[in-house]
């Protein structure tokens, strides 16, 4: 900021010497006149509010024009994480229980600008691993019996294919489906038959009639906000616990909002999904690649997974050769992690405890658990639902947590084909020793960092590999 002032008094003030007089001399100075450059002054500063996952925050002082991504790579920076991409800002409405992740590209004040007084609206900086995730994997986003293709277009399209369509500015697929719509100023809510197209969102008055005099309009997007219900069917009354509702900006309230609900999350993912296409287009296209750009292959539309940080970092290694080698067999990446936690445990039988003093490790197994990120001490199967559905329904988000039903047991929460999943930990006895198991006694591990270290590897009785841990941070 220091040196922006400087050149702006330079440009407008000539009685002050150029330290720079060839710029001025170049045939390209007109670029560089002082009507095109920023002006400190312009950039006012203001001061935001962001709240973590245990309701600790931090108030920030930031330029006026910042977007959602500066705001994350500013806490990011402050806070020393790892930028995986997927830290994002969140909008809350606390009273309503909806909520929004805000796009990289939106400019943080002319969010809080569409706040209204009597709603208590909070931005929130979490993990959202489902953000771009139909970029990676657009086929399991959007079903066959959903969408619908310009008859010219050929049936069986590619990976690229759909994205293309998706992002085009002539064509635009049709989604099409069953919705329950809450009446306007009414209590009771009405399935409908609902068709997204390019103007806007449209329902069937008669049945599954697509001709336009069947057609009503219902909704555009260009000056309202999409939210999803994390409160399921509490506050709302809807039918099921899968809706979401347009907000009008800057309107009156809850009172405007044009609430909808599916019958399950894969509808629900694929009309939210295809309303953000549909809005966006290729700014969300641009928001994703941002990160990869200058990286090899990363041409537009020539899109191939992206890994995580942390799946990345997860890979089974030998390393008793001469040289290193990646374990492929599940059943010897098992061995060598049993094999590598009882030697880990060999080496440290005796560890500090918080006061310095020498502790059995037989005692801290029992406990060492707590002190991980992904370990959710005695939080509801409602909460875990929730904590997981804000990090975003890929496959492979999880947590631990304990058992409400069976104190001595644990629990874990795991996201798979946009469905949460729960499988019991059972704590196991054998001569003596206290094993954990998910699988009856089968695969054995002695403590609860074991078995998630060995499920980041191996997939065992488990749907899909654990990928991404579900974390309340700090700020």
């Amino acid at each position: 900021n220091r040196r922006k002032k400087k050149g702006d008094s330079i440009l407008e003030n000539p009685s002050i010497p150029n330290p720079f007089p060839e710029l001025c001399c170049s045939p390209f100075a007109s670029v560089l006149s002082a009507s095109l450059l920023p002006k400190a002054t312009s950039r006012k500063k203001q001061v935001i509010k962001v709240y973590s996952e245990d309701d600790t925050s931090r108030a920030l002082e930031v330029p006026s024009d910042i977007t959602a991504r500066d705001v994350c790579q500013l806490l990011i920076l402050k806070n020393h994480y790892v930028d995986d991409h997927s830290w994002t800002l969140f909008e809350q409405l606390t009273h309503t229980g909806l909520g929004r992740p805000i796009e990289d590209h939106e400019l943080v004040m002319e969010v809080q600008s569409n706040w209204v007084m009597e709603e208590e609206t909070k931005l929130y900086f979490r993990k959202n691993y489902a953000k771009y995730e139909f970029f990676k994997n657009p086929l399991s986003f959007f079903p066959d019996h959903m969408i619908s293709f310009p008859s010219e277009t050929n049936a069986a399209l590619s990976h690229s294919g759909i994205l293309q369509m998706f992002l085009s500015s002539s064509t635009y697929p049709e989604i099409h489906g069953y919705l329950h719509a809450k009446e306007q100023g009414k209590k009771s809510w009405k399935k409908l038959y609902f068709l997204l197209r390019r103007s806007g969102l449209y329902f069937s008055t008669k049945g599954t009639s697509k001709e336009p005099r069947h057609l009503q309009f219902f909704c555009e997007f260009s000056n309202s906000d999409m939210y999803m219900s994390l409160t399921g069917k509490k506050i709302s009354g809807a039918p099921t616990n899968y809706g979401f509702c347009f907000k009008p900006n800057k309107s009156g309230g809850t009172r405007d909002l044009k609430q909808l609900c599916a019958d399950d999350e894969q509808s629900r993912t694929c009309w939210m999904t295809a309303i953000r296409l549909l809005k966006y287009g290729m700014q969300l296209y641009q928001n994703y690649m941002q990160p990869y750009q200058g990286r090899s292959g990363c041409s537009p539309l020539n899109i191939t997974p992206m890994r995580s940080i942390s799946e990345n970092s997860l890979v089974a290694m030998d390393f008793s050769g001469h040289r290193s080698r990646v374990i492929e067999n599940p059943t010897e990446a098992l061995s060598v992690a049993v094999e590598e936690g009882l030697a880990w445990r060999r080496r440290g039988c005796l560890r500090l405890n918080s006061h310095g003093s020498p502790i059995a490790m037989s005692n801290m197994g029992m406990s060492i658990h707590r002190s991980q990120s992904w370990f959710h001490h005695k939080i509801s199967r409602e909460e875990a639902q929730r904590l997981i559905l804000q990090h975003g329904l890929v496959d492979g988000v999880f947590l631990v947590r304990d058992s409400q039903s069976n104190p001595k047991t644990f629990v874990l929460s795991l996201s798979h084909g946009l469905k949460i999943k729960h499988f019991q930990i059972v704590p196991l006895e054998d001569d003596g020793k206290l094993f954990y198991t998910l699988d009856d006694g089968h695969t054995r591990f002695t403590d609860l960092i074991q078995l998630v270290e060995f499920y980041q590897l191996n997939k065992g009785v488990l749907p899909c590999k654990l990928k991404h841990y579900c974390a309340r941070i700090a700020l």
